[in-house]
């Protein structure tokens, strides 16, 4: 792969578009389900949504709580910035703190 001088300090960003073999309702109810994410992930620990409702909706957010070996613990905050039930789902994410062993960085 080709670097293409983007830094971690640019906040890069990624979106991808692809074909999946499976309705758009099927797929619908596995990408709005933020509790499924902690049962796929290693690192990722828990999720928790942080608005009344409690699901997607457009403006919606969530917190995912994170843990790595060599990395240590982090917090993200994502916000729903797109939301038509069943054809589109948009997530974007800010990162909250970084903790390593007891010492917290911002």
């Amino acid at each position: 792969m080709e670097w293409t001088g983007a830094r971690y300090a640019d906040k890069p960003t990624v979106e991808v578009h692809t074909w999946i073999a499976a309705s758009p309702t099927e797929v619908w109810t596995l990408v709005s389900d933020i509790e499924l994410m902690p049962r796929l992930s290693p690192e990722l620990q828990s999720v928790e949504w942080l608005d009344d409702g409690g699901g997607p909706a457009l403006g919606a957010r969530f917190i995912g709580r994170s843990s790595h070996e060599s990395l240590g613990e982090w917090a993200t905050t994502s916000h729903i910035v797109e939301c038509e039930p069943p054809t589109h789902a948009g997530v974007r994410g800010q990162h909250d703190r970084h903790c390593r062993g007891d010492q917290e960085a911002g």
